[in-house]
């Protein structure tokens, strides 16, 4: 017989999958992002024109336990406070996030993203919720510590029964090797359907479809829920016919989610990666990916 727990979860669990989470626009653009004036701005330097990104799926700020409704607020900011401290060690220009909450019934009724850019100092931000209702509203979120220019915040088609999921787009100037000038990157934190290849399949389209307009290098990270050698690959896929590439893809040392790799940071052929890891440090279900990035011959 299932504990009481497990019911309840399962229960709210076909509750909300049967909600109906209205979207007037799936996509969503703005210019002349402003930074929060309440957050010290401690931009990092660019040693060498070498980019720090960083990503992590985290799993409503529940840190590794079973749901967060079985999480008190107080519980919430003391995992997320776990997370601020390992990004004042790394100090990533860039992160990104999924399964980022907004103030949700569920998870402590505060903004975790707005409580990360404070606590860690990323004055810019920009966050979607590509699903919510009355219990829930999360989704995808970039955090910066570099002005953003312009933002896209995407909500991919509905796929019943599991919830929306979605992307953020941030624009950047990264400056290059001799500092005179700079250059426009897309960076974005995605987060793919975890029950369905088919489902992940029209998702890269929509991504490809969005990105067919642009011409800017390129950076994605997330949780694609997919791995390199599985029969069918999304990240494969993005690497094969919209010309990204990600660091040693048939490594098996670079695990984020118990024995698998479905955490990933994929960039366009004009960028490499000086550096990548995935730290050991226990933040959620998923670890978290940073990686440090420059243009070719730099």
């Amino acid at each position: 017989m299932l504990s009481r727990p497990i019911l309840i979860v399962l229960s709210l669990f076909i509750l909300v999958a049967c909600s109906t989470v209205e979207k007037q626009h799936r996509t969503v653009y703005s210019n002349n992002i402003e930074p929060d004036n309440a957050i010290n701005n401690n931009q990092q330097v660019y040693p060498d024109s070498v980019l720090r990104v960083a990503t992590l799926n985290l799993a409503h700020g529940r840190k590794d336990n079973f749901n967060q409704l079985f999480v008190g607020k107080k519980s919430h900011e003391s995992y997320l406070n776990d997370v601020v401290d390992v990004l004042k060690q790394y100090k990533p220009h860039v992160v990104a996030l999924q399964e980022a909450d907004a103030a949700s019934r569920w998870s402590g009724n505060f903004d975790h993203v707005a409580y990360l850019a404070s606590g860690a100092e990323y004055p810019w931000r920009t966050h979607v919720s590509n699903a919510e209702n009355w219990l829930f509203s999360y989704g995808t979120a970039l955090l910066s510590g570099v002005p953003l220019i312009e933002t896209i915040q995407h909500t991919f088609e509905s796929s019943p029964p599991t919830l929306d999921k979605g992307l953020v787009l941030a624009q950047i100037e990264w400056p290059s090797a001799d500092k005179d000038q700079s250059r426009k990157i897309d960076i974005i934190s995605v987060h793919l359907d975890f029950s369905r290849q088919s489902v992940r399949d029209k998702q890269i389209d929509e991504i490809m479809e969005l990105l067919s307009a642009r011409n800017n290098p390129t950076i994605i990270m997330g949780d694609f829920n997919s791995e390199w050698l599985a029969e069918a690959s999304a990240i494969r896929e993005l690497a094969t016919d919209a010309h990204f590439i990600t660091h040693e893809p048939d490594a098996d040392n670079y695990n984020t989610y118990e024995d698998k790799r479905l955490d990933w940071i994929l960039i366009t052929k004009e960028m490499e990666f000086a550096n990548y890891q995935v730290l050991p440090d226990t933040l959620s279900d998923h670890a978290m990916v940073i990686a440090d990035i420059r243009f070719n011959g730099n």
